[in-house]
């Protein structure tokens, strides 16, 4: 809206013509998304369900009873802060419907008795992934830049959704496996939020900078910062009662939204790979575990038993086939099958259940570890993938 009003506004008053400035309106929307958050978030949390506690998740009896689905706020209260400081681009406004609609399968799952199993969680998500995808796309070739590699492509649309359709479905799952310390997922989601903004604003979006590093410039480089920056300011507003001890949970509503929020920018930015740079913990925590779940049924399925060794404990997530008799099976498998499986089971994942459970962390520790591990990380990773081609 203010980009629109600022020339009518600027003849009133000269100051007005600021409001054409993205700068400006990246400020705006961040800092009042945030502070309207901030303000109204505990007046309403009330209404929201109460978390039921995750089954052999460590320190679950802590999250019981807590307001949960803060994800849902997170996004009403962006909105209208979006309509003043957002321009009127089709595709930007779609990809905030995107958001929206996979915010409400989230928070649905937050909001039912029982909880919803992974396959119908999993094909809603691939759902959701597929539709932004063809909005990212809006069935047109799209170019792309790849690390390392000078210049760029076009890719057709047959290639790009299914490309896009498996990063954004990762990014939304690995986000949700994240969500089990107090803080974790969202300020390392707010980390890569700011990183993404700030290179679809500095470096796609800029011409002169896209084209001094061979990088393909994006007209809406600057608006997507604007939807990106508020977006963050809103999260921002959430984490200030999500520090632990919290208040306020973000549930599904809030983790898978957020996964796709990371995951469309990192589209959006024209290089796929750019997800390993800017949420490299987000991946290592929670996409882990998705690896070690599909290695585990993998096995099982070829005939291996995977059920822990005598004296193991091993996590929520791992399945066991309890109808094979664990000894004689073990015995019968070879030595390296079996030091492989014992080497998954001895692993917890998400990581920072291993962190806690085996390694002693505190949440804390978990938290600021995990945080300045990802801090110093990108901006390395970030030079390299520009200036390396």
């Amino acid at each position: 809206m203010f980009h629109y009003l600022a020339p009518i506004l600027s003849d009133i008053w000269g100051p007005f013509r600021l409001l054409e400035s993205y700068t400006v309106l990246m400020a705006f929307g961040a800092g009042t998304a945030a502070i309207f958050t901030w303000f109204f978030l505990p007046r309403v949390w009330n209404f929201l369900p109460a978390d039921q506690g995750r089954q052999n998740a460590v320190d679950s009896h802590k999250a019981k009873n807590k307001p949960t689905g803060g994800g849902f706020f997170i996004i009403i209260f962006m909105l209208p802060w979006l309509f003043f400081a957002l321009p009127f681009y089709p595709i930007l406004w779609e990809i905030v419907g995107c958001l929206a609609l996979c915010m409400l399968t989230g928070y649905f799952d937050d909001c039912s008795v029982r909880p919803w199993g992974e396959v119908k969680k999993g094909f809603l998500d691939l759902l959701i992934a597929l539709l932004t995808s063809l909005v990212l796309c809006q069935g047109q070739t799209t170019v792309l830049w790849l690390p390392f590699v000078k210049g760029s492509f076009n890719l057709p649309v047959w290639g790009f959704i299914p490309l896009s359709t498996v990063i954004l479905w990762i990014t939304i799952n690995a986000t949700n496996c994240s969500d089990g310390v107090d803080g974790l997922a969202g300020i390392l989601s707010l980390l890569s939020l700011f990183y993404l903004a700030g290179f679809m604003y500095v470096v796609i979006g800029n011409k002169i900078v896209a084209d001094y590093l061979l990088l393909p410039h994006n007209s809406l480089g600057a608006a997507w910062a604007v939807l990106l920056f508020t977006g963050a300011g809103a999260l921002a507003g959430y984490l200030w009662y999500n520090a632990s001890p919290s208040l306020i949970l973000m549930g599904d509503a809030g983790s898978r939204f957020l996964g796709l929020f990371v995951g469309i920018a990192v589209m959006a930015s024209g290089n796929p790979f750019l997800i390993l740079v800017v949420a490299p913990v987000i991946l290592a925590n929670g996409g882990t575990g998705m690896v070690k779940i599909l290695l585990l049924r993998g096995l099982r399925r070829m005939g291996f038993d995977v059920t822990p060794a005598a004296g193991t404990t091993t996590d929520f997530s791992v399945p066991t086939d309890t109808t094979h008799p664990s000894s004689s099976a073990r015995n019968n498998m070879k030595g390296h099958s079996k030091k492989f499986v014992d080497l998954l089971h001895s692993i917890r994942f998400p990581l920072h259940d291993h962190c806690r459970n085996r390694l002693g962390w505190s949440d804390s520790q978990v938290l600021v570890r995990f945080l300045l591990v990802q801090t110093f990380v990108t901006p390395l990773l970030l030079v390299i993938l520009v200036k390396l081609r």
